[in-house]
């Protein structure tokens, strides 16, 4: 009993392992606690509904797109209806293809859901129907009986074969109706029923030689198949002892992979006949084909010896009958059990099924990365397996049932550090010696935004010399984002500055794709030095990562402003009142180092552009000043003397030292005199002469040209007087007639002695201007004279009051002396 335990056992593992091992666990989540069944009738055509498998799994058919329910099986036996979630036949089932004589067949697999994750267990058991009838290995026996047998003794006859299982393959006999003969059933210690027959009455061959009877094998299926054989019984006048065999079964072990021809056993039967009646011989009874080309039995030794390879994996036990026949052709049966033990020739398999790859680097602690089904053939502790991976990875092995490992997340991924990894499973047995197998999983880890863009330069500096063009590249930002694909695709923008995003936004610009920063307008060092702007890096990643960096941008100087004099003012008293203009007094006894004055300049430039020097490049003494190389201060270079001029004009340049330098010039006025009173008339003379040069030359070149047509017109009335002598003519007389300066005041003309004036003094009032560029009026009709007034004249003592009186003002008494001063210079005041 022991023995067919285990021959079951092997023979349900066996099966198990034929038609579908699970492949996969509970992934993420619980797996479900109980398993799915269904049994269903072998033979189904294909399409056949197996069950609602959805609806067993608590699914709604409007939940399957979502939870994408699958089937894992190594042979597909059955496939899942997406939109109703039906379970349907894939495949012709033949139970007894699938499952040989096994007393259960079933088909097991995994339904997988996602989203969550779930691995169902689902059972389908193949029922056997009655599709296959009794059958004899042969299609009638020869059956020798003496006719001397006694009534009552038993003939075994060959066992028919029905492939089905259970009441499908309880077999029944029946035979022809005939007086001399009977049908018995034996029963053998493994449950099978072995036909006899039974001589019924004495036989006499003279009568009757031979009996021509059917045997009939009935199986109890629904509907009930049958299969008959023929039995030819000869009646012979000899032979009167049947073989008979030393056991009723012979029982072997032997270990799988024997050579071919290895003994396994030797059957023994004797015969009390003499001579060819007593001769046995020995043959398999009725057999399948496999056991025919596995084993073979010798026909005159009874020894039984492999014809094949005997695989434990395949068949761990058989069980065949063996007939004996002798010369007279009685023969005797007895069955033949051989148990096949394991041995360790069978390495573990191994299947993968990657459920994440690539892998999310955020996987936490836990994640299930891929299910391992580990399976060996061999069975005890051949078959006991133990799996394996290298302890440096992120990953370990967890079991989960049997023969199946999951391959968890064990620690923190980083695809920034390792992007792949390069998993080796090992799968050994507990043989002696130990067999192993290895199977390599390359597991990618895709990456996740979980780098944010890094700068190389947490604070960049540029240097832009001023005035430069608009759009000139001012320098380049560059992040780095260790992720990969969009995540790591770094764009920039203006994130703020100095003055904020907008303030800063005329200031410069940053290309998004290149970091390359751009200068908005030209700059200038005199109104912005220097400002800062925030540059924001961002990945394309979802949520997107972002970092900032500052740029401080110098604007660099340019030597592009010339010095500005503050003191003196250029062109002081241009617009201003004549006596407005700057000018310094300097005592007569002033001593070489006297402080005149200092002249004050800036420049808006920095470093050396804004250095100044001053030079004092005109100077009516040049010996007499001299001016600080850096502090402009004016000092005398020598002690004044009487010699030098009253009035000083000194301009000096200021230069700067920027490449190329630029300079300004300033004018100053100094006065040589002890006290602001003595310098007054030189400041009148200085204000009347404060004209421009322009004007002033004008001015000259009139008054140069009046008074030559004046001394020619004189000249030329006077020789017309003489030549006439006549009396003086009236117009002569305008000689001695005012003039009007250009500020109003009128002096007489003043002759002394006859002698014709060479030169003429024109004055002007204190305080009195004309607006610039206004003509003055016309003077009024001069009065004549006679010729010898003009000529012999009277005494300069003695002027008629019309010649006395100007325009506007009283005439002089007539008594009061008059004094002729010949005029030296020519001085004309334009305001």
């Amino acid at each position: 009993m022991a023995g067919r335990q285990r021959q079951r056992q092997r023979r349900r593992r066996a099966a198990g392992r034929v038609l579908l091992p699970a492949l996969l666990l509970c992934l993420c989540c619980r797996a479900a606690p109980e398993r799915i069944r269904y049994a269903i009738p072998e033979e189904l055509g294909r399409g056949s509904l197996v069950g609602p498998l959805a609806r067993d799994l608590g699914l709604s058919p409007a939940d399957l797109p979502a939870r994408k329910l699958r089937l894992s099986a190594e042979k597909q036996y059955f496939t899942v209806s997406g939109e109703s979630g039906n379970l349907y036949v894939s495949e012709r089932l033949d139970r007894e293809e699938m499952c040989g004589d096994s007393a259960s067949c079933s088909v097991s697999f995994e339904a997988l859901v996602q989203n969550p994750l779930n691995v169902f267990h689902v059972d389908v058991a193949i029922q056997d129907v009655n599709d296959n009838s009794p059958a004899f290995s042969k299609a009638a026996l020869d059956l020798e009986i003496a006719e001397w047998t006694v009534p009552g003794a038993r003939f075994p006859l060959e066992m028919a074969r029905d492939a089905d299982v259970g009441s499908n393959s309880l077999l029944t006999y029946q035979l022809t109706s005939n007086p001399s003969f009977s049908l018995a059933v034996k029963e053998s210690p493994g449950g099978k029923k072995q036909p006899e027959l039974v001589l019924e009455r004495a036989l006499d061959r003279e009568k009757q030689s031979s009996f021509q009877l059917v045997l009939t094998a009935v199986d109890g299926g629904e509907p009930v198949r049958s299969g008959t054989v023929q039995l030819r019984v000869n009646v012979t006048d000899a032979n009167d002892n049947a073989p008979a065999f030393s056991k009723s079964v012979y029982e072997a072990r032997v270990r799988e992979n024997l050579p071919a021809g290895s003994l396994v056993l030797r059957v023994r039967a004797t015969d009390a006949d003499a001579g060819s009646n007593g001769r046995v011989s020995y043959s398999f009874g009725n057999v399948p084909d496999g056991v025919r080309a596995l084993f073979s039995v010798d026909s005159e030794s009874g020894e039984v010896r492999t014809a094949g390879p005997l695989d434990f994996e395949e068949r761990s036990k058989y069980s065949f009958g063996l007939e004996a026949r002798d010369g007279g052709g009685l023969t005797a049966h007895c069955e033949v059990q051989i148990d096949i033990t394991d041995e360790n020739d069978n390495a573990p398999t191994l299947s993968l099924l990657p459920v994440l790859n690539p892998i999310p680097e955020d996987s936490v602690t836990g994640t299930v990365v891929a299910v391992i089904n580990v399976r060996d053939r061999d069975s005890g502790d051949n078959g006991e397996l133990t799996c394996n991976i290298d302890s440096d990875l992120p990953f370990r092995l967890e079991p989960s049932s049997e023969n199946i490992y999951k391959l968890i997340v064990d620690s923190a991924l980083d695809r920034e550090k390792v992007s792949a990894y390069n998993i080796t499973i090992i799968a050994r047995d507990r043989g002696i010696p130990a067999l192993s197998s290895r199977a390599a999983l390359v597991l990618e880890v895709s990456d996740v935004n979980d780098n944010a863009p890094v700068f190389e330069e947490a604070a960049y500096s540029a240097y832009v010399a001023e005035n430069n063009a608009a759009g000139a590249p001012v320098l380049r930002v560059r992040a780095r984002d260790a992720d990969a694909g969009a995540n790591g695709r770094v764009s920039y923008w203006l994130a703020g500055g100095s003055a904020g995003a907008a303030g800063a936004a005329p200031y410069v610009s940053v290309e998004a794709r290149s970091g390359a920063v751009y200068a908005q307008r030209s700059f200038d060092y005199e109104q912005c030095r220097e400002f800062a702007v925030a540059v924001r890096a961002q990945d394309g990643g979802a949520p997107a990562r972002s970092s900032t960096a500052t740029v401080r941008v110098f604007v660099l100087d340019r030597n592009d402003n010339a010095p500005r004099v503050l003191w003196p003012a250029a062109g002081a008293g241009a617009g201003a009142g004549a006596g407005s203009a700057p000018f310094e007094v300097v005592p007569r006894s002033a001593e070489a180092g006297y402080l005149v004055a200092k002249v004050v300049a800036v420049d808006a430039d920095a470093g050396r552009n804004a250095w100044l020097s001053y030079e004092l490049v005109q100077a009516a003494e040049p010996a007499l000043f001299r001016v600080g190389l850096h502090s402009g201060e004016v000092r005398t270079a020598r002690a004044v003397s009487e010699r030098d001029a009253a009035k000083q004009r000194l301009v000096a340049v200021v230069k700067d030292h920027g490449q190329p330098a630029l300079s300004a010039t300033a004018t100053l006025h100094v006065v040589l005199a002890e006290s602001l009173q003595e310098a007054l008339p030189e400041l009148s003379e200085r204000a009347a002469g404060a004209d421009s040069p322009a004007e002033l030359q004008f001015y000259l070149v009139l008054a140069l040209a009046l008074l030559s047509a004046l001394f020619l017109l004189s000249v030329a009335l006077a020789v017309l007087a003489r030549v006439r002598r006549a009396g003086p003519p009236a117009v002569l007389r305008c000689l001695g007639a005012q003039r009007f300066s250009v500020a109003g005041a009128a002096f007489p003309a003043d002759f002394c002695e006859g002698t014709l004036p060479s030169s003429y003094n024109l004055c002007v009032a204190p305080g009195r201007a004309v607006a610039e560029g206004a003509w003055l009026p016309p003077p009024p009709p001069l009065p004549s004279l006679p010729a010898e007034e003009l000529l012999g004249g009277e005494p300069c003592g003695k002027r008629s009051p019309s010649s006395s009186a100007g325009a506007g003002q009283p005439p002089a008494e007539p008594d009061a002396p008059q004094v002729c001063k010949p005029a030296q210079s020519l001085s004309l005041s334009l305001s």
